[in-house]
């Protein structure tokens, strides 16, 4: 559960599989992008090296691939995993103007809106370049923006662990791909709970990374679910053991395998505070009941 909004340099990029190994692009590769050159180098998943060797951008979305992954495809409604590096092309300062790799985590993404259109049908592994004219991103008339973009990994819609369930201080989460929580009616525990319900085999998240995952919140007063992934069935992606979620979240999913299932009993002080959530419906004083599954970490 995000504490936070953290504003975007570019609006068509949303902050949020297994990933899948990328070609070898230590080489310079000569890419053609609305009729003109553009030479990109640099391993992928690296931040690479961009030269414009001259001229305007042509208007129109234009798209290249210069090395093909061997992953999954990207669908309509996936959530990448990308690393990227955006200029603003207008064939004089090309400056940039965002960068994954400047914010130390990959970004997230649902595939087929904004940017996203542009990866629809590409596999993990690949990196794609992509001019997207005005007005995605915010650039002027005459100005193009130039996407250097590397897909580490993918989440399909439903994305499940299919995790068994269990108990804590009398909340009850069934198992299966879509587990149910259910809030007992007595007073909530006054201490922050966490219970690992299902141990996942991948590696140890750390702090810092961006955690891919689907969860349900419930209010412990009104033994109900406020927000919930699983209503959509699109997983969300967050970044974790930095403040950018809620302390209880850093405390329980920091050090926890990928594929596990965690459930956690979150007071206010772990929580909103006593300035609650009001968009959620969240007061002060209120207990919060979370179960997560944690799909990924990259």
């Amino acid at each position: 559960m995000r504490r936070r909004r953290t504003a975007a340099l570019l609006p068509v990029l949303v902050l949020l599989t297994g990933c899948a190994a990328g070609p070898d692009l230590a080489a310079g590769l000569d890419v053609t992008v609305g009729g003109l050159d553009v030479t990109v180098a640099g391993p992928f998943g690296a931040r690479p090296t961009i030269a414009f060797t001259g001229g305007r951008p042509a208007g129109g979305l234009q798209v290249d691939e210069p090395a093909t992954g061997a992953g999954p495809t990207l669908a309509s409604d996936d959530v990448a995993i990308v690393q990227y590096t955006a200029h603003v092309w207008d064939g004089k300062e090309n400056r940039l103007v965002d960068s994954t790799f400047d914010r130390g985590t990959p970004a997230a993404f649902p595939v087929g809106e904004g940017l996203g259109g542009a990866l629809l049908g590409h596999r993990v592994g690949s990196r794609v370049v992509a001019a997207v004219p005005p007005p995605s991103g915010g650039a002027r008339a005459g100005q193009e923006l130039l996407y250097v973009v590397d897909v580490l990994g993918a989440h399909p819609r439903g994305a499940s662990l299919k995790a068994g369930g269990g108990t804590l201080a009398g909340v009850r989460v069934t198992g299966g791909a879509r587990p149910a929580l259910s809030v007992p009616a007595t007073a909530p525990p006054a201490a922050f709970a966490v219970k690992v319900l299902a141990r996942g085999g991948g590696r140890a998240t750390q702090a810092g990374q961006l955690v891919v995952a689907q969860y349900a919140g419930a209010l412990w007063s009104r033994r109900r679910v406020f927000d919930t992934t699983w209503t959509t069935g699109r997983p969300k992606a967050f970044r974790i053991g930095d403040g950018s979620v809620i302390k209880a979240w850093d405390r329980a999913l920091v050090g926890v395998p990928a594929g596990s299932r965690v459930l956690m009993i979150v007071p206010p002080s772990y929580g909103y505070g006593t300035a609650g959530d009001p968009a959620h419906g969240v007061m002060g004083s209120e207990t919060l009941v979370f179960v997560v599954d944690v799909l990924a970490a990259y």
